[in-house]
């Protein structure tokens, strides 16, 4: 029961990454606000949750309106009675990837952008405005926002996706300085290559892009409980002297240069 006592919004949570810190918080004990636009989904979650014992709600929340955003916040204080964690989780990975939206930048289309930085950046600047005043209210809490490795290794065809996530990087940071007099602390994960959908583990069938990002990764590709686990230290009194951190949970892609072995290469330096 690391988070007992904790009430977490996890915005993006009726799949993937965002329904295994949903599953993962609940069973150390927080109480949590399920979000996402898929009823269904949500509400079998929030059932399943129930049914193993833990406490969750499910909040049907189209992150790209700001009244769903500030509703989605009060739920959880009606609900119960605070709110002291959030998981900026939630990213639009549906506009991404091999035919969608996001381009190189002299390709990029004005309307794809903006859709894809209201739901990467600036939904998750709503999210931290209207949670932060009740976070303070209840003493204090812990903000974990969900990046990637392609905030820190450019990633050709997704430069508003790198651009949301290298500014979450950086709003982290300032984040922290800001509200530590509230007791608030701010955190990133920098996550590597999750199979956390059809599509992900589709992409990964794929020989080029397959073989390509299995290599990058030093240990294995990842599950949605890899950042769960991270989050839930992030979200717990275990990091109360962590903050400001920007935390790679990703197998080990931002650790190494993509270069070949060369110390038994057969050169003469002379």
């Amino acid at each position: 029961m690391r988070l007992a006592d904790k009430v977490a919004i996890i915005t993006g949570s009726t799949r993937g990454i965002g329904r295994g810190c949903a599953l993962r918080f609940a069973e150390q004990g927080a109480s949590v606000i399920i979000t996402g636009r898929t009823e269904d989904e949500g509400e079998a979650l929030e059932k399943e949750i129930r049914d193993a014992g833990g406490e969750a709600t499910f909040v049907r929340t189209d992150l790209a309106k700001e009244s769903d955003v500030i509703a989605m916040v009060q739920a959880a204080v009606d609900r119960y009675g605070k709110l002291t964690t959030l998981i900026n989780n939630a990213a639009p990975t549906e506009l991404m990837g091999p035919g969608k939206l996001d381009r190189r930048v002299t390709e990029l289309e004005n309307d794809a952008y903006d859709s894809i930085m209201l739901v990467a950046l600036k939904a998750v600047v709503w999210a931290c405005k209207y949670s932060i005043p009740e976070m303070v209210k209840a003493g204090g809490g812990a903000i974990v926002n969900i990046s990637s490795a392609a905030s820190m290794l450019g990633t050709p065809g997704l430069d508003t996706y790198t651009m949301a996530k290298g500014a979450l990087n950086t709003l982290t940071r300032s984040m922290a300085v800001e509200y530590a007099p509230d007791n608030i602390r701010s955190n990133c994960i920098v996550s590597g290559m999750v199979l956390s959908s059809w599509g992900a583990h589709k992409m990964m069938e794929d020989a080029d892009i397959g073989g390509a990002t299995k290599a990058m990764h030093l240990t294995r590709l990842g599950i949605p409980d890899d950042i769960a686990y991270a989050a839930i230290y992030l979200s717990s009194d275990e990091s109360a002297f962590v903050t400001g951190a920007l935390i790679p949970v990703d197998g080990g892609v931002t650790c190494r240069m993509p270069v070949p072995d060369i110390s038994a290469a057969n050169i003469d330096l002379g």
